[in-house]
């Protein structure tokens, strides 16, 4: 029960999803876990086990991730708690929150290495058949499909764009299909998209080439010739700037190496 927690030295939150979204601040359990932290234990969390921590008040002013499909409803709960959706674990020392459920394992991996050293990190992974640590965070898992051409004035451009991603386009090319300014298209498209052109054209050519390494067998400069960046240089670039990974390490995390 709670009374384990007097005088436990690490205190795990595990997930149990809709009930930590919707009650994580009723009951007994946050209670101990804020005088379990203020005694001195280090508390984490995995997955939506961070609204409970939230909900004890022991992520205020601190940063944290919860699931990705779950950080909108967490960053609205708690508007004081910096919600970082692109990682796989954060750690603020004596609070550590994971993302998803298999990104605690991600997070336990580090606790024991921080306690204990590479080694015997390295060895625990090894026992248990997972990867010491693994490249990026859960950016790269969250699905952000192509968006189909919304019913609006720069619509027919954004599709005319996304069938011809492997091409070089323009921003006066896409204005012309609009027949509109240069000015007047950039202005619209970014009151439909929330994003620019130049942004909305980068977007697409990272999930076309995720797709691409997820679904072919195409080398990487191929990749990056079908999905409108030219070299790999440049994938590897744009890749690593939107989900923190390498076109390779993408390609082994969703087909194996």
């Amino acid at each position: 029960g709670l009374q384990a927690l007097d005088a436990a030295d690490t205190v795990i939150v595990p997930a149990s999803h809709l009930l930590d979204e919707t009650g994580p601040g009723d009951g007994p359990v946050p209670a101990a876990l804020a005088a379990a932290r203020a005694r001195g234990a280090r508390v984490a969390s995995v997955c939506t086990g961070a609204f409970v921590l939230a909900a004890a008040g022991l992520l205020e002013g601190r940063r944290a991730t919860t699931h990705w499909l779950s950080c909108g409803r967490f960053a609205a709960m708690f508007p004081g708690v910096e919600v970082d959706a692109a990682v796989l674990f954060v750690d603020e020392g004596d609070v550590l929150t994971s993302a998803g459920e298999a990104a605690g394992i991600d997070l336990c991996l580090h606790m024991i290495r921080r306690d204990h050293g590479a080694a015997v990190a390295g060895d625990v992974a090894r026992r248990t058949v997972v990867p010491p640590h693994r490249e990026g965070g859960q950016a790269q898992f969250i699905q952000l499909p192509v968006p189909e051409p919304r019913d609006a004035s720069t619509g027919a451009a954004r599709a005319w764009a996304l069938a011809r991603l492997d091409r070089p386009l323009t921003l006066a090319q896409l204005a012309a299909r609009a027949s509109m300014s240069v000015r007047t298209f950039t202005r619209r498209f970014r009151r439909e998209t929330g994003v620019s052109p130049q942004v909305w054209l980068a977007g697409q050519r990272v999930e076309l080439a995720r797709r691409l390494l997820e679904e072919s067998d195409l080398p990487v400069e191929r990749v990056a010739e079908r999905a409108g960046f030219g070299t790999a240089a440049s994938l590897r670039q744009h890749l690593a700037a939107a989900i923190g990974v390498s076109p390779s390490a993408y390609r082994a995390t969703f087909r194996g190496p």
